[in-house]
Parts: structure tokens; C-alpha cells; sequence
């Protein structure tokens, strides 16, 4: 699918910004009408035609690129109903009817026509240096010259700029760019790295293995620039329906000609014929159920979307900061001594560390923090610390395994909690272990119910596709009720996920509001991103997103969808109904011009008010 930068002027059409262009013709119809009720017909008359030049000559433009390529279209039949109604001085029907028209089209594409800033957004945030080793000296070079084989030197707070293998060092490497989970994974010597993680403590020598367009984070790129490209616009029945109905229209009025000679007829044959009501139909169903869908926080980035939820029967979801906080936090404390001393204690002895699991247990203690007397970071591990006279160790079961301490007696204790999918933080104070807390990144706590919503609007399968632990993913997907879990994958494994969902049938939305996610977004038929957690990335590359970061909003909005599809069709059936009518009113002599127009008018302004209900749409759970 080829696509044009929108903010490039081509021909005719874009004489006039199209917002100010239907602005400008809106205006204008409004005074040559009220002109015209004056009696002050010169100028409404010179009015009417402005509006239909304004808006009939982009029209007409498309209507000759279409026939380029052998298609009719409705364009096609608008203008040939406009250039009609002039030559028989109905003016008004010809302003009428372009505008409509073209104000139809702007409304309908008023939020798709979103530039690609996702990619823009990538290709900003990869890493743009490298720092290696040639020669026996540190040099620093553009990220995309770094050479297979080549060491390179990642230091805290730097962007890693290949795929490769830890050669020396020891880090706690953020790896949200790529697997989307917010807690740092400790690296050393042996262990994978993937370009755009981000070194936060520590000090790493990697062996290049990949590099340039053949690592992950260009992958994803990549990927997102396939998958946005490959994702082609749902074909909207009004198109469908015009490529029989607007030849058949023609041929019609021609036919009508050579068999009554009556110019006159023909050509009002063709005014009437212009679907006003039908052009309308889906543009106004779907900016009414985009404006409720707006009033919720859910924004969709146009009708072709709003319509794809209509059809979503799978959703799959990241879980990191979409279904979880995605900030951890302590759940709980083992321990025999008083919890709310040793939490104390502990807090004083990482009053210094910067670790995340640091970070979650002092957001957990809000009292004022001890001073402690010693303080040593051992990397990879934890801290060791002295505290109020009292010895402490605080990390991982390796910390204190090194020291010599016996675990035996929270062994169980810490099995249970790991089953869960939580992470253990062992304590030991003064050579005796005395507890050890839990940390764990909670479901937020609206989507408890947000599964069995999503049932009573007919999602079948729902799907947890995240970066994390196999333990860690299922121990969620059984709280919340998810029924599939694909654990530990990397982007482009999400991808191929949602794609094995489509080629098994199914119509699936993903959920996600990191980058690691954007290729999934993009792939998958309605994308949804949560607005204030995710990242520009995801938000751009989804089709809906999500103000709030509510994902209990999710069943709504699909109810919504198929709301607003319901009262498109009406409006289509109704506008049909009314266009045959009136043709065959026409042929038969019972319907001339003036009451052809005035039965027109009203169709259009019924078809309004039955897509302004969806204003007014509300579905509780």
C-alpha cells in the first residue's frame, strides 16, 4: 500500500487545507441562503456556484484519478450530478450536494490522517554511539560502524548499541525497550544483550554479534514499518456499492435521454440520484460514535478502526504497565521479628542503592530513614550495610549464600512466593537470616473484572503476550482470568503471535504501551495503547488509544463499535430506500426536481439525527 504525506500539495485538491476549505464552503452555503430568502438572488446565486468550486474541483480531481485507473465512483457521480444541476440552474442542489460531499470525507478522515511518527520516535531513540575498543584504546564511533566481533564498552546510563555477549563486567541492564518489563535484569559474563537496553548500574564489555540493521531494536523498526505497511484499510460498503451503483446511475440517465429527448429529465435523474443521504451515512455514524467514544477517554484515529473493533473476537495484552502498575512494590514481609522494625532497618541499609527493588522497598516505608553507618554495593547481588550497630545483608539468595548464612528456615517461605511469580529480597541481620519481602508488580486493580467483560461483547480468546518469566506470566493470567499465556518473548515473537491468531481466524486487538509492543500494534487488526504509560511509539502505531490508561474501557469501546456499525446500517438501508424511490418516482413521472429535493433534504437530515443517538450510547457492565 503506497501512502502520501498529507501535508504535500497535490493539484487542485489541495488548494484549500481541508479543514478550511469545508469551513470556508459551509460558510458561504449559510449566506447565499440567507441571500437567497432576502431575495437578493445575484449573489446567492454567485455564492452558490463559489461553494460548489470550492468544493466540487477536489472532488472532480479524484473522480479523474479514479477513472485513470477504470473505476467509477461516487466522486465520479457527484460530479456529474454538480455540473447537472448547473446546466439547469439549480445552483443551490449543486452547492448542496459537493458539500455535503467533501464535508463528509473531512469529517471521516479527520483522525486518520496521522503522520508516522512512531517510526520517527524509534529511529530518535536508537542508539546513535558506540563505544569500542580498537587497538587497545577506547574510541567512540557512529553505532552503525561498529564491526562483528568488536568489543564494546556500555557504562551507566548509556544505551547498548549491538546484539551480542557479555565479556566482562556485571550490570543491571533496563531491558523495557525490548521486552517491556519495567525491572532491570542483572547482567554478566555469559549472559545475551540486546541493543537499546539501558545500563543502570555497573559496567559492561560486550562481544558484537549483531550490529547496525541486523540488531533488535532496528528489527523492530523493521517491523513496525512492515506491519503499518501491510495493513491495508478495511473496503467500506459505500465504495463497494458505488462501483455498480454510480455506472448504473449514468447509464440510466443516459438511457432516459434517448428514449424521452428530454434533457431536463435526465439530468434530473442524475441530481436526484446522488446519494446525499447515503455519502453522509457512514461519516456521521462514525464521528458520532468517535465523539462518544471520546467523552470516555477511548479515542480512536478514525472510522476504519471503529469499524475493525466492531469484528475483534481476541484481544491479546502485554501485561507490564497495561495490566499490571508496572512499578514494583512490596506485597509482602516474612519474617518473626516486628515487620514494621525490620522494614525500617532494611530501608535504611538501601537508603543509598539505586536499584529498582531498592526503590520499592522505601516507597514501602514512609517513616523517617535511619542513617546507616557502612553502606557497600556488591553488584549483581545486593547491599551490605550497617545500620544502628546491627550487620545487615539485604538481596538475593546468592548474597547471602556468599556469606555463609543459612536459608534453610525461608526456603519455603520464599518457594511460595516465587511460584507466584514475585521476586525474593533476603535479609540477614548480624549472621542469622531473618525474613525476606516480596516484591511483586501488581494487576491494577480495575481490570479484576475486565475478562468477563470482554466475554459479554464476544471476545472468545483472550491472550497474554509479555517479556517476562513463564512463573511471573501465568501466576497474572490465572488471577485475572486470561485464557492463553506465551511467556518470555521478544518482539518480533509478539508479532508472530497475533499473526498465528489471524491465520486461525480470528479478528485480534492487541494491548500493549511500550515500544517492545509497537510491532504487534501495528500487525494486529485494531491496535490499543494506553495514552499516559505508553510511549509516543505505542500510542502512534495503535489505531485506538486509551487516555487514561483504563483497559476496563476496552469492553465499551468494543460495544460502542458495534453500536456504531448497527446505526450505519440503518442509515445505508434507509438512505437506499429513499434514493430507489425516489428514482422510480422519477421515471414514472410522479417526483419532479423540487419535491425530489425536498424529500432528499430530509432523508439527510434523518439520517443526521439517527447517527446523533450514538451520542447519547451508554453500556454499563
Amino acid at each position: 500500500m503506497t501512502k502520501r504525506n498529507s501535508s504535500v500539495p497535490r493539484g487542485i485538491g489541495a488548494f484549500f487545507d481541508k479543514k478550511w476549505n469545508s469551513l470556508l464552503a459551509g460558510v458561504l452555503l449559510a449566506i447565499a441562503w440567507f441571500l437567497g430568502k432576502l431575495g437578493i438572488d445575484f449573489w446567492s446565486q454567485l455564492l452558490f456556484i463559489a461553494v460548489t468550486l470550492i468544493s466540487g474541483l477536489p472532488i472532480l480531481q479524484t473522480a479523474l484519478r479514479q477513472l485513470r485507473w477504470k473505476v467509477v465512483g461516487i466522486p465520479a457521480l457527484v460530479s456529474i450530478a454538480a455540473i447537472g444541476a448547473s446546466l439547469i440552474g439549480e445552483f443551490w442542489e449543486a452547492a448542496v450536494v459537493t458539500f455535503l460531499y467533501s464535508f463528509g470525507e473531512y469529517l471521516q478522515k479527520l483522525t486518520l490522517d496521522k503522520t508516522r511518527g512512531a517510526l520517527k520516535t524509534l529511529v530518535a531513540s536508537a542508539p546513535k554511539t558506540a563505544k569500542v575498543v580498537r587497538d587497545g584504546q577506547e574510541v567512540e564511533i557512529p553505532a552503525g560502524k561498529v564491526e562483528v566481533g568488536e568489543v564494546v564498552i556500555v557504562r551507566p546510563g548509556e544505551k547498548i548499541p549491538v546484539d551480542g555477549v557479555v565479556t566482562a563486567g556485571q550490570a543491571a541492564v533496563n531491558q523495557a525497550v525490548i521486552t517491556g518489563e519495567s525491572i532491570p535484569v542483572e547482567k554478566a559474563a555469559g549472559d545475551k544483550v540486546e541493543s537499546g537496553g539501558i545500563v543502570e548500574l555497573g559496567y559492561l564489555e560486550i562481544e558484537a554479534q549483531k550490529v547496525g540493521k541486523d540488531t533488535t531494536y532496528s528489527r523492530i523498526i523493521h517491523l513496525v514499518e512492515e506491519a503499518q505497511e501491510a495493513k491495508a484499510p478495511a473496503q467500506q460498503f459505500l465504495e463497494r456499492f458505488a462501483r455498480y451503483y454510480t455506472p448504473g446511475i449514468i447509464i440510466l440517465a443516459v438511457l432516459a435521454l434517448a428514449i424521452s429527448r428530454d434533457l431536463r429529465l435526465s439530468l434530473t435523474l442524475l441530481v436526484i440520484a446522488c446519494p446525499g443521504a447515503l455519502v453522509i451515512a457512514a461519516p456521521v455514524s462514525f464521528v458520532a460514535g468517535i465523539g462518544n467514544a471520546a467523552r470516555r477517554g477511548v479515542l480512536f484515529k478514525g472510522g476504519i478502526h471503529l469499524e475493525e473493533a466492531s469484528r475483534i473476537n481476541a484481544i491479546a495484552f502485554d501485561k507490564t504497565g497495561t495490566l499490571t502498575v508496572g512499578k514494583p512494590q512490596v506485597v509482602a514481609v516474612h519474617t518473626a521479628e516486628d515487620k514494621g522494625e525490620l522494614l525500617r532497618l532494611v530501608a535504611g541499609a538501601e537508603r543509598y542503592s539505586e536499584h529498582h527493588l531498592a526503590g520499592a522497598i522505601l516507597r514501602e516505608y514512609d517513616g523517617e530513614l535511619p542513617e546507616p553507618d557502612s553502606f557497600q554495593t556488591v553488584p549483581g547481588q545486593g547491599v551490605v550495610a550497617q545500620v544502628e550497630g546491627n550487620s545487615l545483608l539485604v538481596g538475593n539468595r546468592r548474597l547471602l549464600a556468599e556469606h555463609n548464612i543459612d536459608l534453610a528456615a525461608w526456603e519455603e517461605a520464599a518457594d511460595a512466593e516465587e511460584a507466584r511469580g514475585r521476586t525474593i529480597v533476603w535479609i540477614a541481620k548480624n549472621g542469622k537470616a531473618c525474613g525476606l519481602i516480596s516484591i511483586a508488580d501488581l494487576p491494577k486493580p480495575q481490570v479484576k473484572d475486565l475478562m468477563t467483560n470482554l466475554k459479554k461483547v464476544g471476545v472468545k480468546e483472550t491472550i497474554l503476550l509479555t517479556g517476562d518469566n513463564q512463573k511471573t506470566a501465568e501466576a497474572i493470567a490465572q488471577e485475572l482470568g486470561i485464557t492463553q499465556v506465551r511467556a518470555e518473548l521478544l518482539p518480533e515473537q509478539k508479532l508472530s503471535e497475533i499473526r498465528a491468531l489471524q491465520q486461525a481466524g480470528y479478528k485480534v486487538a492487541m494491548v500493549g504501551d511500550g515500544v517492545n509492543d509497537a510491532p504487534a500494534l501495528a500487525g494486529a487488526d485494531l491496535g490499543i495503547a494506553m495514552g499516559l504509560a505508553g510511549t509516543d511509539a505505542a500510542v502512534e502505531t495503535a489505531d485506538l488509544t486509551l487516555v487514561h490508561d483504563q483497559p476496563e474501557l476496552i469492553p465499551y469501546a468494543l460495544a460502542l463499535s458495534r453500536a456504531t456499525m448497527a446505526n450505519l446500517k440503518q442509515n445505508v438501508v434507509f438512505a437506499l430506500v429513499v434514493v430507489f424511490a425516489l428514482l422510480l418516482g422519477v421515471l414514472v413521472g410522479k417526483v419532479f426536481l423540487g419535491l425530489g429535493m425536498f424529500i432528499h433534504q430530509l432523508s439527510v437530515l434523518a439520517v443526521i439525527v439517527n447517527a446523533m443517538r450514538l451520542l447519547g450510547y451508554k453500556k454499563e457492565f
